[in-house]
């Protein structure tokens, strides 16, 4: 690993003409050096292996081996090299797998100069950084979808207890000592709730994820 206060960079990308417009990018600073080019994951491998570069910039789309298992192997074999994902995608699955794979940084290919400069400088510190999207992605992915049926209230399950029973809107209001109306407000809400079309599948939602006992 380079000990100066230089920061080698390896480029990877399939696409010389990307490698050509970040290449000028990384020329524009001292602090910075591009010691090589990849055009595959590769490619990527067996560079870091001869060069033992700081930082890698990583496309993921790439034929062959992509991006996020060369990022994995990279950071398998050379755990003090960091890597920052850099590419035209922005979807949570491709944020997430790049970041299991080991990238401390996801970047979208229309990032300015001097954000990628930061970028590759807090990468070598150890520091992550993520494009808004790509942040916003990993957020969304972290979301636990909300179990079907969480938001049904206690009379809300009584009521649909005693739809499994087979009853009626007229004999659930018998039962429960309230008006028919009132029911038929709870029904129509448990249909809502659930995202039912019917009474029939509303109480085979409520079984399958055992809704009522």
């Amino acid at each position: 690993m380079n000990q100066s206060d230089t920061i080698e960079v390896l480029l990877v990308d399939d696409h010389a003409v990307v490698r050509s417009g970040l290449g000028a990018f990384l020329m524009a600073f001292d602090d910075l050096e591009l010691v090589a080019e990849a055009n595959s994951g590769e490619d990527a491998v067996a560079l870091c292996n001869r060069f033992h570069p700081d930082v890698v910039l990583m496309d993921l789309k790439m034929p062959g081996m992509g991006g996020v298992e060369a990022t994995r192997r990279i950071r398998e074999h050379w755990p003090d090299i960091q890597v920052v994902a850099l590419t035209s995608f922005k979807d949570k699955e491709l944020v997430q797998t790049a970041m299991e794979a080991g990238a401390i940084g996801y970047l979208l290919k229309n990032v300015s100069a001097d954000d990628l400069a930061e970028a590759v400088r807090a990468a070598r510190k150890g520091e992550p950084t993520l494009a808004p999207e790509a942040a916003q992605a990993l957020i969304q992915s972290t979301r636990k979808t909300p179990e079907i049926g969480f938001d049904l209230t206690d009379r809300e399950r009584e009521v649909l207890a005693l739809m499994a029973e087979g009853m009626s809107n007229p004999e659930i209001a018998d039962e429960l000592m309230v008006s028919r109306s009132t029911v038929k407000f709870h029904v129509s809400n448990i249909l809502s709730k659930l995202g039912a079309d019917s009474r029939t599948e509303a109480v085979a939602l409520a079984l399958q994820h055992d809704l009522i006992s």
